[in-house]
């Protein structure tokens, strides 16, 4: 596959289906997502691979950190929240690894991390797979982030849903102009 046409041809598709990568395609992927910018080569990032019984696993993590917080609202959304990581074969959860360091402040290496997620998006669509990158408030609930095992240095950076892409999804239009030169004085 060519570059521009990877780049022009990845969706995010909500609707994924068997198979997912296997763990030479996972290697690679992952290879790809290690080659993101990372000034001072931190690697203020790590992926998190959930997949078959797992996923019910997470779906009840949802829950239950719902359920601590808002307990109406996981009464209403409990179906809908143990789903959630059944939508798809597998996940791939997204972490920052922050570190303290004089020269890389944090906003940097959250770009870092957004840029692995790139790559990784990326590499799924080249592998012949798709993926759906989702934030939203599970993302970012403490009870989430220690019941996966997170470090007080460590934050979710979204939950990447992996799978074959069971429906197309039209190219988006093309946007206004996304640049302009600059002229000094102007």
């Amino acid at each position: 596959m060519q570059l521009y046409e990877a780049i022009h041809g990845r969706r995010s598709l909500p609707q994924l289906g068997l198979p997912a990568p296997d763990a030479s395609q996972l290697a690679r992927i992952f290879a790809a997502a290690g080659r993101a910018p990372d000034h001072r080569l931190l690697r203020p990032w790590r992926y998190l691979v959930v997949a078959g019984d797992a996923r019910a696993a997470l779906g009840e993590l949802f829950y239950q950190a719902i359920a601590a917080s808002d307990p109406a609202r996981a009464e209403n959304d409990a179906v809908k929240l143990r789903q959630m990581p059944l939508r798809a074969p597998m996940i791939l959860v997204a972490v920052l690894c922050q570190h303290d360091h004089p020269t890389v402040p944090d906003w940097e290496q959250w770009l870092s991390l957004g840029a692995s997620v790139q790559n990784t998006l990326l590499a799924l669509h080249g592998e012949g797979f798709a993926g759906m990158w989702r934030t939203g408030d599970l993302a970012v609930h403490e009870r989430v982030r220690q019941g996966l095992g997170l470090s007080a240095n460590e934050h979710i950076g979204g939950f990447i849903y992996v799978g074959t892409p069971l429906a197309g999804k039209a190219a988006p239009a093309e946007p206004e102009s996304l640049w302009q030169v600059w002229t000094p004085g102007a």
